[in-house]
């Protein structure tokens, strides 16, 4: 009740963003470097979803969740990149209170989908390692479909409760945001109202999705080693671990990357540092995952291939 009256009185209509530096020449420099950046992400992940969608043998579960994955990584970064290059050309480096509310609902809502796509994307690999005389029943496009949508449901509704316990905090002034795009823990440091809620419920949804969602990719990866090892040939066991190679790299760098953002009370020197790891997860991974399965992968990269070769041929 406390935190809905101060709420109706908050004078804060729109936050300022401080971003990743104050220097003009180094802004402009930046906004070359990371509009670069954007435009191989939504070439890269863009090619991914054309590439899968119009080459028949790639229409495998696997290629399935690749796809997805690829659009996740193009909304993602579509959802913070765009106003940070705005943010370094303008001179008025502002985001209304709604957009700001916006930008967190659909940040934690596709983090959620992308650790949950890539928890399935590690079972998919158990399936068809551990159980390959089932792979085809088991994952059928019923299946496949219903373990694609269930992570966009619960990312949806998760992101919907996190940036409801935001809205309902008051925020009074100052309000310049110590980052360049509206994440909770720079959102809470400048709250009037009391963020206790907010922080227990930021952590425990956090810790406990990374957990999980990590608890069944390792999960997978203990069956699917066992089921390596079973496997008599080098040939074999060389042609099983291909397959994941690609998966394992992408979900290395995102779960270590998430780790170091989130875990970690909100304090002056989190924010500092949460914003140098935030410039990495949010602009350079979308753009590294379809680049890692396109250089590890042999499917993806003879796909791609025929694909140039057909171009040309008819050009």
């Amino acid at each position: 009740m406390k935190a809905r009256m101060l709420r109706n009185f908050s004078t804060v209509t729109e936050f300022v963003f401080l971003g990743l530096t104050d220097l003009r020449e180094l802004e402009l420099l930046c906004f070359l470097v990371f509009l670069a950046v954007y435009v191989v992400t939504v070439v890269g992940n863009s090619g991914m979803v054309v590439l899968i969608l119009a080459t028949a043998r790639l229409h495998t579960p696997m290629y399935f969740f690749l796809c997805h994955l690829s659009l996740v990584d193009l909304c993602f970064s579509s959802n913070v990149t765009p106003k940070m290059l705005e943010v370094f050309l303008s001179d008025r480096k502002t985001i209304s209170y709604p957009a700001c509310l916006a930008q967190c609902y659909f940040f934690i809502a596709l983090v959620h989908v992308e650790m949950y796509l890539l928890a399935v994307m590690a079972f998919d690999r158990y399936m068809a390692i551990g159980r390959p005389l089932l792979y085809g029943s088991k994952m059928s496009r019923h299946m496949c479909t219903a373990l694609v949508l269930w992570p966009y449901v619960y990312g949806g509704l998760t992101g919907l409760m996190e940036t409801m316990w935001t809205y309902s905090l008051a925020f009074c002034g100052p309000n310049e945001i110590n980052h360049f795009y509206c994440a909770d823990p720079s959102l809470i440091k400048l709250a009037c109202s009391d963020t206790s809620k907010k922080e227990m419920s930021m952590f425990v949804v956090a810790g406990c999705n990374l957990s999980f969602s990590l608890f069944i990719i390792l999960l997978s990866y203990l069956y699917i080693f066992r089921a390596i090892l079973r496997i008599h040939s080098t040939a074999g066991r060389r042609k099983a671990f291909s397959t994941c190679v690609s998966h394992m790299t992408a979900v290395t760098i995102f779960y270590v990357t998430l780790f170091v953002m989130y875990l970690r009370p909100p304090s002056e020197e989190s924010v500092e540092q949460g914003k140098t790891v935030a410039v990495f997860y949010t602009t350079v991974i979308p753009m590294l995952n379809p680049m890692i399965y396109s250089l590890t992968n042999k499917e993806v990269k003879e796909a791609l291939v025929n694909q140039l070769s057909r171009k040309k041929i008819f050009s």
